[in-house]
């Protein structure tokens, strides 16, 4: 991992974000970019100095933000990191994903508002839809504190397709974090089985991965896939759930669209997701 984008507003959870990303630049002794996106009442970029004036409230705004976006990159740079830093007008989640392609990120840690109700405007643009165009695996900060380096990921899949890639990136984290990865399959009403016949997915997937020693196979049988994890939660510790997406067509067959949402909304836990 080389360099980490860190998209933020400066709210509550985006700064948990920008801690979260510094951590992981530490670890991975990458560079770390933080990016802000303002939405201007004009086309800033070719207004004149003058005309400027006529917006006093956006050259504060614009002001603070460049205060803030200093301040990150003086904190980076503190930990012996490489930081910069962009503001940019106008725009949405393109800006923001063609920011990323432009500058070959590895790596996307962004905040989100919290659990309740659906997944809130980011930097006028909507995290989901980041989560599900990003070329390069997306970590989503939610309410709940985060456990840094991670020390138990749960990586949730049916394991009928082939997710080895995606997989790699969570041994990549949880190698590099010395982190147990819990394997979860959850069978929902329309395939329930026995927890024996459950686990032969999760096993055969790992005869890809023999070098795997920190792990667990669990199978739950739960009505639908986003209570099979919460109940999983309720009785194992995780600081971090790990997904994979389809990307424009979706999450992976496993997931319906408004279960990913579900997850990715509603879990305190940060969520980890990577398009295949």
């Amino acid at each position: 991992m080389k360099n980490i984008l860190v998209p933020t507003d400066f709210s509550k959870n985006c700064k948990k974000a920008e801690e979260l990303g510094i951590e992981m630049a530490k670890l991975y002794n990458s560079e770390i970019h933080f990016f802000h996106l303002i939405n201007t009442p004009v086309n800033w970029v070719d207004l004149g100095k003058e005309k400027e004036k006529r917006y006093p409230e956006t050259v504060k705004e614009i002001g603070s933000a460049r205060a803030d976006l200093r301040a990150l990159e003086l904190k980076a740079e503190r930990e012996g990191l490489e930081c910069r830093t962009f503001l940019e007008f106008d725009g949405g989640q393109a800006n923001i994903l063609q920011h990323s392609g432009h500058f070959h990120h590895d790596f996307i840690v962004t905040g989100s508002s919290g659990t309740h109700g659906g997944v809130r405007e980011l930097l006028g643009s909507n995290v989901e839809k980041i989560v599900r165009k990003a070329d390069v695996p997306v970590i989503v900060v939610k309410n709940k504190e985060i456990s840094f380096p991670f020390k138990d990921i749960v990586f949730v899949s049916d394991f009928l397709e082939d997710v080895s890639e995606a997989f790699k990136m969570v041994i990549s984290l949880a190698t590099k974090c010395g982190a147990h990865i819990h394997l979860l399959r959850v069978n929902t009403q329309t395939d329930f089985n026995s927890i024996d016949r459950g686990l032969k997915p999760i096993k055969k997937f790992l005869e890809n991965f023999p070098e795997l020693e920190k792990y667990s196979m669990n199978v739950y049988n739960e009505p639908a896939v986003e209570t099979g994890i919460n109940n999983f939660l309720k009785y194992k510790n995780a600081d971090l759930i790990a997904m994979c997406t389809h990307g424009s067509t979706g999450f992976l067959s496993l997931f319906s669209k408004s279960i990913a949402e579900g997850v990715t909304n509603h879990s305190e836990l940060p969520v980890m997701t990577i398009k295949l």
